[in-house]
């Protein structure tokens, strides 16, 4: 594409190709068209399972492939400005959506987490991680700034709200993503270590309330610290998936134990992969998500913009901490947990929300952005 962009190109596509982090946005071309290949690969047999055309996931992750890929190169092209404006008004939307998700919100598997518009089943709570993220940069950046604007105290009230609304529905997982990034975001804005130690004290002393108040919490972590207490048929399918896969793989489409591991495409995808795609290339997957959040660090290292640097972090922590719970749960290395790897597995508002982060990411990580202030 260099070839036909000049440097010397002043339209809006030539002024972001040469800002864009081309490394970045590569790196996650390679993830898309990995998730592509696996989602071809699982989801035939749940299709089958649930008496579906066998290539109907396929067809619905394309359907929101397509506008995810579209609002990552068109947020990438806004301004630092116009994205924290962007993040904050669909962070007020969707803090909205929760409120009414335990009143008009649809129940699956036990849980109350989707609203349905119209034919379509949307998640609040994927799209109040990354625009909280940013809403928490800008808070912090402004008490940074002007030391009497109460910016630590309002991002604590948002971010306690949204932990017990997600508790509501009830989303662990989610809670734990959103406190971590949240946490991250908070050290290193400059929290005292003082005050860092007593954050610690309250998310352990909320986590062990969690687990004393939610059977079905208690009922995994039992089952993960031991095995014997409980179903383990899930976990004990994915890992005897990475068994069969070996080093090679037995090849795309080839594996078994997507046939009776129930949401093989979403929850345990990182099985298939293991299973069809074998130990190297899947540590090739492992490596391409410790890339993309190496490259955002280092693009923001040095920035002396607080709010852009405060925002990548929170994006980035939040990337990778939803990849290291959804592989750690698939090796049985975390207690089972729900969660979709970033830009493999099915799930439409997953997309969406990644597309409207990684769109975040790219536009913060720009030249120009890095020098701008807001």
């Amino acid at each position: 594409m260099n070839m036909y962009i000049s440097r010397t190109d002043n339209s809006m596509l030539g002024n972001w190709w040469w800002s864009v982090d081309r490394w970045l946005l590569g790196a996650l071309g390679l993830l898309i068209i990995f998730g592509t290949v696996l989602i071809a690969a699982a989801s035939p047999a749940i299709a089958e399972r649930l008496h579906q055309p066998s290539f109907y996931f396929v067809l619905r992750h394309f359907f929101y492939l397509v506008p995810a890929i579209v609002m990552i190169v068109g947020i990438s092209m806004m301004s630092p400005k116009t994205i924290r404006r962007m993040a904050s008004i669909i962070f007020l939307i969707v803090l909205a959506m929760l409120f009414l998700v335990p009143v008009i919100g649809s129940e699956h598997n036990g849980a109350q987490r989707w609203i349905s518009l119209g034919g379509f089943s949307l998640q609040p709570s994927e799209f109040i991680k990354p625009t909280f993220a940013v809403v928490a940069a800008w808070l912090f950046s402004s008490q940074h700034r002007e030391h009497q604007f109460p910016g630590y105290m309002i991002s604590c009230a948002l971010c306690a709200l949204i932990v017990g609304l997600l508790l509501m529905q009830p989303d662990l997982g989610m809670t734990v993503v959103v406190s971590l990034v949240w946490a991250a975001q908070f050290f290193v804005a400059g929290l005292p270590l003082s005050i860092v130690a007593i954050l610690f004290v309250l998310m352990v002393t909320g986590l062990f309330g969690v687990y004393m108040t939610f059977p079905h919490v208690s009922s995994r972590i039992d089952r993960f610290l031991d095995p014997q207490k409980g179903d383990t048929y899930q976990v004990d399918r994915s890992l005897e998936a990475f068994q069969n896969g070996g080093f090679f793989g037995t090849g795309p489409g080839q594996g078994e134990i997507k046939r009776v591991l129930p949401d093989a495409h979403a929850d345990f995808i990182f099985a298939v992969s293991g299973e069809e795609f074998g130990l190297i290339l899947t540590t090739l997957l492992v490596a391409l998500y410790g890339f993309i959040i190496w490259r955002g660090m280092q693009r923001v290292r040095h920035c002396e913009n607080l709010f852009t640097m405060l925002a990548v972090t929170g994006l980035l922590v939040q990337f990778g901490g939803q990849a290291l719970i959804h592989m750690g749960s698939s090796l049985r290395l975390l207690p089972a947990k729900g969660m979709t790897l970033p830009f493999i597995s099915y799930g439409g508002s997953s997309l969406l929300a990644l597309g409207l982060s990684m769109g975040m990411i790219l536009g913060l990580t720009r030249q120009q952005a890095l020098k701008r202030s807001i």
